[in-house]
């Protein structure tokens, strides 16, 4: 893997930091952090780690993420968006500054030889038992976000403005972010004028930073298309008009949408990750179902996308004779569906220079992007929101381990709690505070 350490700061950004902390401040400021990780944090990441709860289905982790943070003496109010919680802490006049941490874990049963594994299940939202695990580093933010809190409130005397900081259900399911706006988190709650999110990295060295100028995550649509046909013998396939065949032609045509329709500059997926239909050798269904993940990187290629699949759908049901009774439905989640998410330039600029300023050279790096993964944070911080957002990465893997580590929703996925823990509570700390200092 290639990246390069970044070590140099454009002047503007660094003029744009209003003064810089004595060498002092920050050491106090890291050793702070290292000794809440001993007294607190490891337990309580081992804790989140053992409970994992999936998607809107966060109880018992909102229930500890808020008391741990009402501890602190922020006002907290939980059950925003359903499992949502929302603390805040008014210290005097200035910009609002948002941090949020995503709390759910996903449908996985862990195989990892660490020692506070999981063995949790949980009804999840289909009504089904699952087993449960932190595949995705998610422990890792909510302990984060609690480090964070604490060092925030101990360090009042050195910042202004309002404090919002956010525990997030559903981020897996990408629904999160969208239910908690929809019940009323910016308006219920002070508007932040910043928001600030960080994500673990099984594939980034342990305590590295990332944060991109730009494209962060990518959009992400779920895509559920039925195909309709006619049951038959399967020695008389002619008697009958075969789901599966449509299906399959389907899932190979669909393809030509990103190699033959978007511009080969832009980038575009549309991978079919289930297809169930049938039920014995000898018998043509009359109906097969397919589910679908749809990314890009801008709305124009998104919709291109999507508009794309609806074509082909119906273009290969009408050549192998399907009649307009039977035609295939195409139906696009309301819930499982979320925009890019792209970084505020000057912001994610001045974040940058603060960490570099402030932590010293080596922790912030670049590298190029891997894989279209998404991320709901975007709903926060949407053009039309007015709000500024940075979203960044933390190493999570011994530098010497990162080719070969296991990857995000893998049942083998692990991190380095503590440099993954404490580096982002420094860089959360020193962003939130530079943020704090803007006018």
């Amino acid at each position: 893997m290639k990246f390069k350490t970044v070590v140099s700061i454009t002047a503007v950004a660094v003029a744009a930091l209003a003064v810089a902390a004595p060498a002092h401040a920050q050491s106090d400021l890291r050793a702070a952090i290292a000794a809440d990780y001993d007294a607190n944090l490891r337990a309580l990441f081992e804790h989140f780690h053992q409970n994992p709860e999936l998607s809107h289905r966060e109880f018992e982790t909102a229930k500890r993420l808020a008391a741990e943070i009402r501890a602190l003496g922020y006002e907290v109010t939980e059950g925003v968006g359903g499992t949502g919680i929302v603390a805040v802490l008014k210290n005097g006049d200035g910009p609002t500054v948002m941090i949020r941490a995503d709390m759910d874990g996903l449908p996985i049963k862990e195989d990892t030889d660490l020692p506070y594994i999981s063995t949790a299940t949980q009804e999840d939202i289909d009504g089904v038992v699952k087993p449960v695990m932190h595949a995705c580093g998610h422990d890792t933010h909510i302990t984060g976000l609690v480090g964070t809190a604490r060092q925030m409130m101990a360090r009042k005397d050195q910042w202004s403005g309002t404090l919002v900081l956010i525990g997030q259900p559903a981020e897996e399911r990408i629904s999160g972010a969208r239910a908690m706006l929809e019940d009323g988190l910016y308006k219920r709650f002070p508007k932040p004028d910043y928001a600030l999110a960080f994500h673990v990295s099984a594939g980034t060295p342990s305590g590295r930073i990332e944060v991109p100028l730009g494209i962060r995550a990518s959009s992400s649509d779920s895509v559920d298309i039925v195909v309709h046909g006619v049951g038959a013998h399967g020695a008389s396939p002619h008697k009958g008009i075969d789901p599966v065949l449509i299906a399959s032609q389907i899932v190979v045509s669909l393809q030509s949408i990103v190699s033959r329709t978007i511009n080969p500059q832009e980038a575009g997926v549309i991978t079919v990750g289930a297809i169930n239909g049938g039920s014995k050798h000898n018998i043509i269904s009359d109906r097969v179902e397919m589910q679908l993940t749809v990314r890009s990187n801008n709305e124009e290629i998104r919709q291109q996308l999507l508009d794309g699949i609806d074509r082909v759908v119906e273009g290969v049901a009408v050549s192998m004779g399907v009649p307009r009774k039977l035609m295939p439905e195409v139906i696009r989640s309301k819930t499982e569906t979320t925009p890019p998410t792209i970084n505020d330039k000057p912001t994610a600029e001045l974040v940058r220079a603060a960490i570099t300023e402030k932590m010293g050279d080596g922790y912030l790096i670049d590298k190029p992007r891997q894989g279209m993964g998404a991320e709901d944070f975007a709903y926060f911080v949407t053009p039309d929101t007015g709000v500024n957002g940075v979203y960044f990465n933390v190493g999570g893997t011994p530098e010497k381990d990162v080719k070969d580590a296991p990857s995000h929703h893998s049942p083998f996925f692990k991190i380095e709690p503590e440099p993954s823990i404490t580096t982002a509570v420094e860089a959360m700390t020193i962003s939130a505070m530079m943020l704090f200092d803007q006018e």
